[in-house]
């Protein structure tokens, strides 16, 4: 249980403004926190991990070049390339 003093701090910390009623928003903390050690407390040991709530199988495309290598012609403009490389100043010393 976490108190208003304990809201401010960490309001403070994370940057936030509550200059509503603070006394509602420890309330609703609270709330949540309570439900957090309630889902905390459920055994999971043998539930199998899923990807996806609905046991369906993801339907995928099949991986298709779209668009033209425009590389050599966006590399012809450059300042300076090498080895299908750009070259850019060294800003780290």
């Amino acid at each position: 249980m976490i108190d208003n003093d304990q809201v401010k701090q960490i309001a403070n910390l994370a940057k936030l403004n509550i200059s509503d009623d603070l006394d509602k928003t420890t309330q609703e903390l609270n709330n949540i926190l309570a439900l957090a050690a309630q889902l905390s407390a459920i055994n999971t040991d043998d539930i199998v991990p899923m990807s996806h709530p609905l046991n369906m199988v993801q339907r995928l495309r099949e991986d298709e070049i779209t668009e033209t290598d425009n590389s050599a012609s966006f590399q012809a403009i450059a300042p300076q390339t090498a080895k299908h490389h750009y070259l850019v100043p060294t800003v780290i010393e």
